[in-house]
């Protein structure tokens, strides 16, 4: 399953084997498969809320590094989203699995958090609109991507499965149609910041935040053993 978008689809092939290290990461089939262990994905989502405010920081920064008006309301609404709806609604999820809003605040991001987070801040910054999106694209659009492949895989168990709710949250047709939107976003960017000498540089954005992805289901798996 991929997610349309030319620019999005090109950056995807450039990625290769990185991409798919990245998608199909032991983390997310053994998750899929319903036998990851418990203390892998409470690894993940206390560091994945301490991402989530990162992410909420990067939108922000999106406003600040916008041309037009449109962009700047698209990104202050992924503000309000990730404020208002996403960070509260992942620590509801999380309270299902034992983990309070208090204790995941008390952690310290693992480094690999910091490693991914702090990429996608420095593309923000020493770049512009698109570095930036282009960075956060993996998270964002390769979510619901992974989610729809696994859904869609035989070999995962749906019934009796303790990570079904996740895959069915990524799957859904709110988050699909959120991913859609971003790689729309990325074409539109891309014609009017880019052209394709460009394209190399943002390619290698790309594959260096797919990587730091798949270090952070590493890190949920490290957890674990």
């Amino acid at each position: 399953m991929s997610i349309a978008g030319k620019l999005y689809g090109r950056l995807v092939d450039a990625a290769g084997e990185v991409w798919q290290a990245y998608t199909r990461h032991e983390f997310v089939l053994r998750l899929a498969q319903g036998d990851l262990p418990e203390a892998a994905f409470r690894r993940y989502l206390v560091q994945d809320y301490l991402f989530l405010l990162h992410f909420a920081r990067a939108w922000g920064l999106a406003v600040y590094k916008s041309d037009t008006l449109a962009e700047m309301r698209r990104a202050q609404s992924l503000v309000a989203a990730t404020l208002d709806v996403e960070i509260g609604l992942h620590i509801d999820y999380c309270r299902g699995w034992g983990l309070s809003e208090g204790a995941m605040n008390a952690e310290s991001e693992a480094p690999q958090t910091v490693a991914y987070t702090r990429f996608v801040l420095d593309r923000g910054v020493a770049g512009d609109r698109l570095d930036l999106e282009i960075a956060l694209a993996p998270c964002m659009i390769g979510y619901a991507e992974i989610a729809a492949e696994r859904i869609a895989d035989p070999a995962t168990r749906h019934d009796g499965n303790p990570y079904r709710d996740w895959l069915q949250m990524y799957a859904g047709d709110e988050y699909q149609q959120l991913a859609h939107d971003a790689a729309a976003a990325l074409d539109e960017q891309f014609a009017r910041r880019g052209g394709e000498g460009r394209l190399p540089a943002l390619a290698a954005a790309f594959t260096t935040a797919a990587r730091l992805e798949a270090d952070f289901w590493q890190m949920g798996l490290a957890a674990a053993r």
